[in-house]
């Protein structure tokens, strides 16, 4: 575990409840909106302060630790998110912050932590680079480390999110995992019976979602800790070759499963959440919306962990991805339950004045699925 993780060998839900009323006096809860074409509701933490739910958990470890009189100036290694946040909550409660940033991190991210006052030092390719810096001069400095996902304080902070979808009551929450912090706290949130009151057999299920060549954690939830380079992807924020040890406890317990999503469908994703529901997201941001979409539920929500996004990213998306059509939706009638009792000949009656002549050769049922009014849901991916 990184730096002053090893204090905290574990979070609970009492760390939640602690969390969530430090900050209730800063950060407003994030909305619900309904995407009715996608049949799925969307947690809106890109419109969190900063433009990500990374806030809470930054927010969050400052105050605590603050209470435990650690004053020392703080360091993270961020590939964008998580340096927003610290940079935000430092100016907040005036701390003395560094963030490590990749090289390539997108300029949106840089912008918004210089715009706090934070020190931006910018090194390596990737997270994992940053990381191994962040640490060494943390060593040098007597910094504190804080981790972006792997430390009890930054979890607690996540799992607010969680707490706030509790009072909506979900079958199942869709949750972007890179290291692994928001969907430890949002399960943590969810399962406990504690916070929830829910017994056991009705608790929500809480998958996590990955992208094709960038599942470090699924990975080492099966018990492969390899260290194997992540593939180039538009989820920037999730792109973690090591996941957090403690993150990784936590989901063992009770991540319910993970859903591994190719490329193509988190690009066509983000576009369709441009320009159907008008929410603007950054790649990690879309990647629950993705995974959601093949999984079957009444009442799924989707974080939407940030909305961060490089504007010449995004025009270049727009450009290039052109979406499938949606599917119509599901139509109920009050004739339903009576076409569904009536017997073949009336059924094929129907299709046959609704669709084609009589002389159409293929089978009642046939016509009768593909009948305008049919019981359709959402589209999933080829």
């Amino acid at each position: 575990m990184d730096g002053d993780v090893a204090r905290a060998a574990h979070v609970s839900a009492a760390d939640l409840l602690a969390a969530q009323a430090r900050l209730r006096r800063y950060l407003p809860p994030t909305p619900l909106h309904h995407a009715e074409r996608f049949g799925c509701w969307l947690k809106l933490e890109n419109l969190q302060r900063t433009g990500s739910y990374k806030v809470r958990g930054a927010l969050n470890a400052l105050l605590a630790g603050r209470e435990r009189g650690d004053h020392r100036p703080v360091i993270a290694a961020s590939a964008g998110n998580h340096a927003q946040g610290l940079a935000w909550a430092a100016y907040r409660l005036g701390v003395n912050a560094i963030t490590v940033m990749p090289r390539g991190a997108p300029q949106t991210k840089i912008a918004g932590v210089a715009h706090w006052g934070a020190t931006v030092r910018l090194h390596g390719d990737s997270y994992d680079e940053a990381k191994a810096f962040a640490c060494e001069l943390a060593q040098q400095h007597d910094y504190r480390l804080l981790s972006a996902f792997d430390d009890a304080d930054v979890i607690a902070g996540q799992g607010t999110v969680g707490l706030e979808l509790a009072t909506f009551a979900p079958d199942v929450v869709v949750v972007p995992i890179g290291g692994g912090g928001l969907a430890a706290g949002v399960a943590l949130a969810l399962k406990s019976e504690l916070l929830t009151g829910t017994p056991a057999s009705r608790r929500v299920r809480v998958i996590g979602a990955q992208v094709e060549g960038v599942d470090s954690m699924a990975r080492a939830l099966r018990g492969d800790r390899r260290a194997i380079e992540p593939a180039a992807t538009l989820a920037d924020g999730v792109r973690v070759k090591d996941p957090g040890r403690l993150t990784q406890r936590v989901l063992e317990k009770l991540l319910d499963d993970v859903v591994i999503v190719r490329e193509a469908e988190l690009r066509e994703t983000l576009v369709r959440l441009a320009l159907e529901e008008h929410v603007i997201a950054e790649g990690a941001g879309a990647l629950a919306l993705a995974a959601g979409r093949r999984i079957a539920a009444k009442r799924k929500c989707a974080v939407v962990s940030g909305g961060n996004v490089d504007a010449g990213v995004l025009a270049q998306l727009l450009s290039d991805v052109r979406p499938r059509a949606p599917r119509r939706p599901r139509r109920r009638s009050r004739e339903a339950p009576a076409r569904a009792a009536a017997g073949e000949g009336d059924i094929y009656r129907l299709a046959r004045l609704s669709r084609g002549p009589a002389s159409d050769p293929r089978p009642a049922h046939r016509l009768a699925a593909t009948h305008p009014h049919s019981d359709l849901t959402e589209d999933l991916p080829a």
